[in-house]
């Protein structure tokens, strides 16, 4: 798989989003990320080696204790490859303001000169 398909991989689950959304607090120990999750703190060992596999965190040693920090890289590839299709969308949206801000023919008023030829509604 490419790394872009691996970290999309490891996004796809919201407890590791919610960790690395922790993660962006500051560093944090599997403990420390495991407190809000009723789930065991090696259930969550796991889901942060699904993380770490993807690049998304690294873990370091401070003593006894191994704390987790993000990596920024692999999300702005993400950004990078989202940009391309953020762009479309951008044109898209602004094809739209125009045509919806663009007054239609159909709204024109009626012109009440004798020549004018009077619209049936």
């Amino acid at each position: 798989m490419d790394a872009l398909s691996t970290v999309f991989a490891a996004l796809a689950d919201p407890t590791r989003r919610a960790i690395l959304a922790r993660l962006l607090d500051g560093d944090a120990s599997v403990t420390e990320l495991a407190e809000p999750f009723s789930m065991t703190p090696r259930a969550v060992s796991k889901h942060i080696a699904v993380l770490e596999s993807a690049g998304l965190i690294t873990r370091g040693r401070d003593a006894q204790r191994r704390p987790s920090r993000i990596r920024v890289q692999p999300l702005v590839d993400v950004d990078a490859w989202l940009d391309s299709y953020r762009q479309v969308w951008q044109d898209r949206f602004d094809r739209l303001d125009e045509r919806l801000t663009r007054p239609r023919e159909d709204d024109s008023p009626i012109s009440t000169s004798p020549t004018s030829e009077r619209r049936a509604w």
